[in-house]
């Protein structure tokens, strides 16, 4: 019988041991090595599970969004200045107005998951390398939970009917595929001849 992985809410992803398998299966097979970021380094499967948990959290903490966009339009517009207006007005009316749009922004602080991802890579949480490495762990599992190898896990995590429960699911599986698959697993030791 398969083993299910549950997130905290429910979600239309299953995450099974077996497609977990498949996942690192098709890792091994990569072009590149899986756990080697850009700067040369190997990272341990558990510093990009920690990533991956930190950006679960942060999603949690700030709110999920399946897509970014422009905040509203802000209230306000800035008035047209003539040659009587002082630059002293003209700094000033500014500045309202930049914290005017600072201001609808951070009332709008969704985030999407590869934007929440990138946050925690300059973080105690995590560096580029995890980052980079924690959105390839996510790209295999979404190959293998699609059975397609051409599938990325940005574009599926924006589908239409994505649910902050999916994004969930698929960070928390991955995280559990770095601890177990990752270097410094007992799966990623060699097995004695």
């Amino acid at each position: 019988m398969p083993q299910t992985l549950t997130a905290t809410t429910a979600s239309s992803v299953v995450i099974t041991t077996e497609m977990l398998e498949k996942a690192a299966q098709l890792a091994r097979d990569a072009y590149r090595p899986l756990w080697t970021g850009n700067s040369g380094e190997q990272s341990t499967g558990e510093a990009v599970a920690r990533h991956l948990d930190a950006t679960i959290t942060l999603l949690d903490t700030d709110g999920w969004t399946r897509t970014w966009s422009w905040p509203a339009a802000p209230d306000n517009v800035l008035p047209a200045t003539d040659d009587e207006t002082s630059v002293r007005d003209m700094v000033r009316t500014l500045l309202d107005y930049v914290r005017e749009e600072d201001s609808a922004t951070a009332r709008n602080s969704q985030r999407t998951v590869i934007t929440a991802l990138g946050y925690i890579g300059g973080t105690e949480h995590g560096d580029p390398d995890t980052r980079d490495i924690a959105q390839d762990v996510l790209n295999v599992l979404v190959q293998a939970l699609t059975d397609n190898t051409d599938a990325r896990f940005a574009p599926w995590a924006e589908r239409l009917h994505r649910t902050h429960a999916d994004i969930t699911a698929l960070l928390t599986a991955g995280a559990r595929f770095a601890r177990t698959y990752g270097p410094g697993s007992p799966a990623s030791e060699p097995t004695a001849a």
